[in-house]
């Protein structure tokens, strides 16, 4: 998606040693719709390869309406999109077009240059229509920071799924919870999607060297402390943790390794170069990236500088 900065999320004190971190969400704006972002924050840039994390909606379009995300451009980025609620139509400059549904995967590698719009079909504007969801990006390691683009969509059937003790659990990329998603991953990743039924305990694993969770709703407890939904909870390295529900709840695992060195940020552009950040503002506002089949003359416009 192509967005624009919003004040900086902020952070509370958290009493478990195992949380290293509590970000509260602040809410921004997409194509029209309202998001919840996360990640980037002014105290932690990423978490694994997760450099950005937007929560869209839950919300509704009345009947004409829906998500318009104009063609827009990414570099040096890993687009994830996952939705649970809605469906949006995908295009992009390689001639991709996918509508995504509940539980399927849309993976989006920007590389050297890509550009993609993201909107609500026609079908599903002739009635009213929901969306929720989550759209993250991944950095990619500095010798794929310009690689081919490509794309690669995966059903909701093809992922992994674990079902225990009050645990209902898919796993969406990476290795983690004794699985192995089909989604390619070009560096150290975890991310899972799960559920689980009042009172039921989830043990994280502890071999990733970032952490994070992003609860969607639902009370969880860490360490004697109660969480409440719509934050995102730092998890420190190597620590035993146990989460549990205190209500139903429905969360997002995510994580990996450390990144390669640090990664810098303009629109939506990422790089871990300032000239190379430079380069792609002055292509985009040359209209030197690659057309959306199918979308005309439409372009997000370049914003001016903060």
């Amino acid at each position: 998606m192509s967005w624009t900065p919003c004040p900086e999320a902020e952070a509370a004190a958290t009493a478990p040693e195992a949380v290293e971190m509590v970000i509260v969400p602040r809410s921004g704006d997409i194509g029209g719709y309202e998001v919840r972002r996360a990640l980037p924050f002014r105290n932690r840039r990423m978490v694994g390869p997760f450099i950005f994390w937007d929560q869209m909606g839950p919300g509704e379009f009345l009947t004409g309406q829906g998500l318009d995300v104009l063609p827009h451009p990414h570099i040096g980025l890993s687009t994830v999109t996952y939705l649970f609620n809605g469906a949006i139509d995908h295009r992009d400059s390689l001639g991709t077009e996918k509508t995504i549904q509940p539980g399927d995967v849309n993976l989006m590698t920007a590389g050297a240059g890509i550009v993609h719009s993201e909107r609500t079909g026609a079908a599903a504007r002739m009635q009213p229509s929901r969306l929720f969801g989550i759209q993250s990006w991944l950095a990619l390691p500095m010798p794929l920071e310009d690689t081919a683009p490509a794309f690669e969509h995966h059903a909701a059937a093809d992922l992994p799924r674990i079902e225990a003790e009050g645990i209902d659990l898919r796993l969406i990329m990476g290795g983690g919870f004794g699985a192995v998603s089909p989604v390619r991953t070009d560096w150290e990743t975890l991310y899972a999607d799960v559920t689980l039924a009042a009172g039921a305990q989830l043990p994280l694993p502890r071999d990733m060297e970032e952490r994070a969770l992003y609860v969607l709703s639902g009370d969880i407890e860490i360490g004697g402390v109660a969480y409440a939904p719509q934050q995102m909870l730092v998890l420190r390295p190597k620590d035993d943790v146990m989460v549990r529900a205190l209500t139903q709840v429905r969360l997002m695992v995510l994580g990996g390794a450390a990144m390669d060195g640090p990664r810098f940020i303009d629109w939506n552009f990422v790089s871990s170069s300032k000239e190379r950040l430079a380069a792609a503002r002055e292509d985009w506002r040359a209209q030197r990236f690659p057309k959306v089949p199918g979308e005309g003359d439409a372009f997000v416009p370049l914003p001016a500088r903060g």
